[in-house]
């Protein structure tokens, strides 16, 4: 059943909640430069995701932990300065906010202040309670992230699906639960059971945003290099590539270098 869409000018946190009440899904991507970003917010997306993973795409690391707070703060500054629409979140990185609140609002303060994002992203449930209070005790606004964590991968040693387990599912409903009595205005839920997402959604009045959760969620998130095929090497189940732009890419640069070497570029109408 199709759902009508309100004509929002500005998305705040308060739309995403009109959303999920509404029956309207959600659409989030990542971006984390100027350009992207401003063909993302005018393509309609929701919310633009600063994430972390920019460890992974931007700068080659293995894994997230590597990308520092200045880091992030530049990546978001560049996305702020793009977008018109869009809710921008910003992911605090790894060690700026697991040990110890004051940490934790400091960082936070840092990102709101310095980068002009609309908010940040945590990962983790009853462990951060009080970073999280901390942060929304100073009016910020502050996106939830359980399943899989990938600022945890070395706890977990694998990137396999989470909460598959009654004890591990269990906790992850109690902590979307806690997040939501806090006060987060949403959470991403990564790489769990599609029937434990679902339930998830309908037990929390704030949306919930998948990825690989499976469709009975409010809404999903995608890397943007992920989904538009400038990444080859990646392919988990929950991805749909919507386009291949490693071989479009590659072939046009290719022919770039091929006119060069041919004295083919440039041409007498690309010359002054």
């Amino acid at each position: 059943m199709s759902v009508s869409k309100k004509d929002y000018k500005r998305i705040t946190t308060k739309s995403l909640i009109e959303m999920k009440s509404n029956g309207e899904k959600i659409s989030m991507l990542t971006a984390y430069d100027y350009s992207m970003a401003k063909i993302v917010d005018a393509a309609g997306v929701d919310v633009i995701l600063v994430g972390d993973s920019a460890s992974n795409v931007m700068a080659g690391h293995e894994t997230t932990l590597p990308i520092t707070l200045d880091q992030m703060i530049y990546h978001a500054s560049s996305v702020v300065r793009a977008i018109s629409r869009a809710l921008v979140v910003v992911d605090l990185p790894f060690g700026s906010y697991q040990s110890d609140p004051k940490e934790a609002l400091r960082s936070s303060i840092r990102i709101m202040k310095e980068s002009g994002g609309h908010a940040v992203k945590l990962e983790g449930g009853s462990e951060i309670k009080e970073s999280i209070k901390k942060i929304l005790n100073a009016g910020i606004p502050v996106m939830g992230h359980l399943g899989l964590t990938p600022q945890s991968i070395y706890k977990f040693g694998t990137y396999t699906v989470r909460a598959k387990e009654d004890e591990e599912a269990k906790k992850l409903m109690e902590d979307a639960k806690l997040l939501e009595k806090l006060g987060c205005f949403a959470i991403v839920i990564e790489k769990v059971p599609a029937n434990l997402a679902e339930k998830v959604a309908r037990s929390v009045s704030i949306p919930i945003i998948g990825i690989g959760a499976g469709s009975g969620v409010d809404g999903q998130v995608l890397v943007i290099h992920d989904m538009l095929g400038m990444n080859n090497e990646f392919s988990p189940r929950f991805l749909r590539r919507y386009m291949n732009l490693y071989e479009s890419m590659t072939k046009a640069i290719g022919q770039y270098v091929t006119d060069i070497k041919t004295t083919d570029f440039p041409n007498s109408t690309e010359q002054y």
